[in-house]
């Protein structure tokens, strides 16, 4: 789906596929920038099977990592499926207890995912590691089991209400905030991280702290690996060979979860990387008027091109739109729809 808030042309760009799993951009200007996609099912150590100690019987038709994983029982206590839809998360049942679970599969050196999560493993707004189970060369991550992701329940709903969206995304803001305050800058940023807590869907929790930095130093947040979804990266991310801010970043990508959470489409969207890296870089949105007047002021606050200049995580709390209730707002209609493709979200 094209954005049609976008009326200038993209400057020329050159986009040329290194891998399955990055890009390099040529800007106009020759600039050169390399930047990871995310792939549907990317998980953080890129492992196509599950190492497996006992067997089970396998429907015939499936494919090798299929059948290892359907197959697989973990320490003679969790039996492993299929991959949640739209997350690197496989499902997992307690043999004893029968309780679904999820699980994470991660390298023994996938040092900073554990660290972060054992870092803010008190936080209720993070899914809390159920157990950790190291064999051989993997790690296995338990974690509860959600009741769906936002940005599915986004899409089915086209938009959300102002109240309502009002709700959950201060859950995530505090959600970031408190990942800053504890020197850890979250980087893939988007609403599919966030998944439900409760049956209801009122209660928010960040899926992982996959692709997260825990910094050595909590003050200096200076990056240089640039990572991320297409439509949620910031523009500086998009510079080549330059550092940049990690929570300058993360604040740009809570803009584009908020926009599209009340719009019900990315402020930034196009069918070709050129041309969509091209409009972010230009900063160029426009916010429908059926948006409360703080509503839209948030959205600029988060989405400024400059990274000095967006609104920090400490700060979006004590915003008007999060700190006061609208009681004179009405809202006007806004027919959008979240786009199903999993090229922005997965």
């Amino acid at each position: 789906m094209q954005n049609r808030d976008v009326s200038q042309e993209p400057p020329q760009s050159y986009v040329r596929r290194l891998n399955d799993k990055s890009l390099e951009i040529t800007s106009a200007g020759g600039d050169v920038v390399k930047l990871r996609v995310p792939q549907p099912r990317d998980t953080q150590c890129r492992v196509p099977r599950v190492t497996s100690d006992r067997s089970r019987h396998v429907p015939v038709g499936t494919t090798n990592s299929e059948r290892l994983l359907q197959s697989s029982i973990i320490a003679d206590k969790y039996q492993l499926f299929e991959q949640v839809e739209g997350s690197s998360l496989y499902r997992c049942l307690d043999i004893n207890t029968k309780e679904e679970l999820v699980c994470k599969i991660v390298s023994r050196e996938s040092h900073s995912l554990v660290s972060a999560h054992y870092k803010l493993d008190f936080h209720p707004r993070i899914s809390s590691i159920h157990e950790v189970i190291a064999r051989n060369r993997y790690l296995y991550l338990v974690f509860p089991k959600a009741h769906g992701d936002l940005h599915s329940y986004v899409r089915s709903r086209k938009r959300l209400r102002e109240s309502e969206a009002k709700k959950l995304f201060r859950q995530i803001a505090e959600t970031v905030q408190v990942c800053h305050e504890n020197g850890i800058v979250l980087r893939d940023l988007k609403l599919r991280k966030f998944v439900f807590a409760d049956q209801q869907k009122t209660e928010l929790k960040l899926e992982s702290l996959e692709d997260a930095v825990v910094l050595d130093e909590p003050e200096s947040d200076w990056l240089h690996d640039k990572r991320g979804c297409p439509a949620y990266v910031s523009p500086e991310i998009l510079k080549a060979g330059a550092h940049y801010s990690g929570k300058a970043a993360d604040m740009w990508s809570l803009g584009v979860i908020l926009y599209t959470m009340l719009v019900g489409r990315y402020p930034f969207n196009d069918s070709e990387h050129a041309s969509l890296f091209a409009k972010i870089s230009r900063g160029h949105f426009v916010i429908p008027e059926c948006l409360s007047s703080r509503a839209r002021c948030l959205i600029r606050s988060l989405l400024r091109r400059e990274p000095s200049e967006r609104i920090t995580s400490a700060d979006i709390l004590y915003h008007p739109w999060l700190a006061k209730e609208d009681k004179d707002w009405s809202s006007r209609s806004c027919d959008q729809l979240v786009p199903e493709c999993s090229l922005y979200d997965d």
